[in-house]
């Protein structure tokens, strides 16, 4: 794929920093693997999975592969691509669609961009296995250095052969074939039920810590009872939706939405709602951010806030969020926020929200609430 023009792409919408790129050589070796594959495939047979700017579905549009199936698991990276393509003129080239049997059925070629979560790997296997071409071939690349030997074993309980290429640029491709069709029902979404909060949670395999409750949100819940009496809340970048079915039980007349640009995100957290009983009061919503909402429109937000943008530890993700906030907030809404203690974001929040106190802090992280201006 020497020819495709890679420097041509961009990350827009997605935040951009020297040491962020819209491709590396994972996108390059992959494609150059699979490229005899690409270039022989019927309209349809293709689907890429994980793709993060555009990289691998316009590199197989230019291989000469059509009717491509795209699933992103990010919100933001659907609308790179979709810049990226009306760029390069390829936008009648593929089609976005869920992790779901019509994403891969009947697929022969599968492109995938290795998630770092091995829970996500095992469901994507589970549902190419389940649902691809009896001859699929499955090109799945990763840098080397967040690569596990774990990766091969899952896709080897699904797939009678799996081979690795040698590295190339610090990047590598697993190559597997012969599906084994799983018997009975997939275990996606997985559910747990949690004694201490009295909440189910459940989970897709790319969503942040999976059916367990992280440390931090678990900090922020013991804060709840202090909460504003609004009539609405925001639960911002919801993950699978714990904040958002605590605070929607804890105040019964409250409507909660759930927001967060991950699907796989958005699907737990309506799995949660619904887990719990508390479909009908809160709202999920996929978005990037909070671009959806209106100036001054929202009473309350509640935000535990990733620090890493893909695998890079990066400020800006907590940056746009609290823009987002800032903006979306009414005079005297308030944004409750957990983070990193070591991230010292007070400053930060008062500089972009309003005013902040402290409401507690551990060893490990602090819960502030900033009352917008």
């Amino acid at each position: 794929m020497t020819d495709f023009p890679f420097e041509r792409l961009s990350r827009w919408p997605e935040i951009s920093a020297p040491n962020l790129f819209a491709f590396d050589a994972t996108d390059r070796l992959l494609l150059d693997v699979a490229a005899a594959d690409l270039a022989a495939s019927a309209p349809g047979d293709v689907a890429v999975i994980g793709d993060r700017f555009g990289a691998l579905t316009l590199g197989a549009v230019a291989a000469g592969a059509t009717g491509i199936r795209v699933h992103q698991d990010e919100l933001s990276g659907e609308r790179a691509l979709a810049n990226n393509a009306a760029t390069l003129s390829r936008s009648d080239g593929y089609t976005n669609l869920p992790l779901e049997a019509s994403v891969v059925e009947g697929a022969r070629v599968v492109v995938l961009q290795l998630p770092r979560s091995l829970d996500a790997l095992a469901e994507i296997a589970d549902l190419i296995a389940r649902h691809a071409a009896a001859d699929v071939t499955v090109y799945a690349g990763g840098r080397v250095k967040h690569m596990a030997h774990a990766m091969t074993d899952v896709l080897g309980a699904l797939f009678g052969s799996v081979t690795a290429s040698l590295a190339q640029q610090k990047s590598r491709v697993l190559t597997a074939r012969e599906p084994r069709r799983p018997v009975g029902n997939s275990r996606w979404p997985a559910r747990e039920f949690h004694d201490d909060l009295g909440l189910w949670v459940c989970a897709h395999g790319a969503a942040f810590a999976g059916t367990k409750v992280d440390i931090g949100t678990r900090f922020l819940l013991g804060f709840l009872d202090g909460l504003p009496a609004a009539e609405t809340a925001i639960d911002l970048g919801c993950g699978t939706g714990v904040i958002a079915a605590a605070l929607a039980r804890a105040r019964p007349a409250m409507r909660v939405t759930a927001t967060d640009q991950s699907a796989a995100a958005v699907a737990s957290a309506r799995q949660t709602a619904g887990a719990n009983g508390l479909a009908d009061r809160i709202t999920v919503v996929r978005d990037d951010g909070l671009s959806g909402w209106p100036d001054s429109s929202a009473e309350l937000i509640v935000l535990n806030p990733p620090f890493h943008v893909g695998a890079t530890v990066h400020a800006g993700i907590a940056q746009k969020l609290f823009d987002d906030a800032a903006r979306v907030l009414k005079p005297g809404g308030e944004l409750w926020t957990v983070w990193n203690s070591h991230l010292g974001y007070r400053p930060t929040l008062d500089r972009t929200v309003g005013p902040t106190r402290q409401l507690g802090r551990n060893t490990k992280f602090t819960v502030t609430v900033s009352v917008a201006r």
